[in-house]
């Protein structure tokens, strides 16, 4: 009998806990003929009543507890998740019941047809706003133009990915991944599964586009982690600075010789302005690469674990 092993990273769920536990609970029971499970929670230093509310079903639900030492962030859990599965395949999702449980089956019967990584693809999104739909979507357009993947605009963190696939993924030593692209760059058989995003279950969400750098974060971890594209971009961008500037050149020469007015200050502002803004583009790029440099020879840990409880050490 194969094992699934279905990981959640969370932080400050304590309203959606309850429910997303008696669910996912029903589908496994639907399929426990054929699959065991484990359910590994990944706790993102949460300052609610998370944390009990798990501790109280360790009896009745194969729970294991992930406790991070500090906030490490959504993709570092889902890795520590990952990392800790004994799963044959593992299935992620959001804890905040967005992803409804039920698609799991679906989902495993595309395992079962052979398929090693099952993406979720949302045809409609609940409760989103639309402004933030149109930003993401452009996004990912700008991250599919840039990179050497494509990403499907609708697909999210929910996902089934085979042993096999995962021990690819795990054996990638980047730092700082991108986790939704990793997914897509490692092949393997890949298929896709439609289904309508519901709104959340409760609580407010902990990724808003205003007020939050995370949405700003993952897109540029997008593009730098699958492309270089953007340094050679900047070059082209200093080759039409250049060729303006040749022409700004030719000009001041043509009035001078020429006896006509020289231009005023605000031209010259315009003109300096349009190139500093230009010299930071560029160093503003070529930035984003050094820092990911920067902080993958640093060798650090992607997260550091406090502790681990499971039902298993309780019985």
């Amino acid at each position: 009998m194969k094992k699934i092993s279905i990981i959640f990273s969370f932080r400050n769920e304590e309203k959606n806990l309850k429910e997303l536990l008696v669910r996912t609970n029903k589908v496994l029971k639907n399929v426990k003929s054929k699959y065991s499970s484990e359910l590994i929670f990944v706790n993102d230093l949460s300052t609610d009543n998370s944390l009990n509310i798990l501790k109280e079903n360790l009896d009745y639900y194969p729970i294991k507890i992930i406790n991070m030492s500090r906030r490490f962030g959504s993709t570092s859990c889902v890795l520590a998740g990952f990392k800790n599965a004994t799963g044959d395949l593992v299935i992620y999702l959001d804890s905040d019941l967005q992803d409804p449980p039920e698609l799991i089956e679906a989902l495993l019967a595309k395992y079962e047809e052979g398929y090693d990584v099952v993406h979720t693809l949302r045809t409609k999104r609940l409760g989103e706003n639309k402004i933030k739909m149109k930003i993401t979507n452009l996004a990912y357009k700008i991250i599919n133009f840039f990179s050497n993947i494509e990403l499907k605009s609708n697909c999210g963190d929910f996902k089934l990915i085979s042993r096999k696939a995962l021990n690819n993924i795990l054996n990638i030593n980047e730092i700082d991944p991108y986790l939704r692209g990793l997914s897509v760059w490692v092949g393997h058989k890949q298929a896709f599964v439609e289904y309508v995003r519901d709104k959340r279950f409760d609580g407010e969400t902990h990724y808003p586009l205003l007020g939050s750098i995370n949405p700003v974060a993952e897109f540029i971890r997008g593009i730098a982690s699958f492309s270089v594209a953007p340094l050679y971009f900047s070059i082209l961008i200093g080759m039409a600075s250049l060729v303006i500037s040749l022409g700004l050149i030719i000009y001041s020469f043509y009035i001078k010789f020429t006896g006509i007015a020289a231009p005023g200050a605000s031209s010259i502002l315009i003109t300096v302005t349009f190139f500093s803004s230009i010299i930071l583009i560029i160093l503003g790029i070529i930035g984003i690469y050094i820092a990911r440099i920067y902080e993958q020879i640093k060798g650090r840990p992607r997260y550091i674990i406090e502790s681990i409880i499971s039902s298993e050490n309780i019985k």
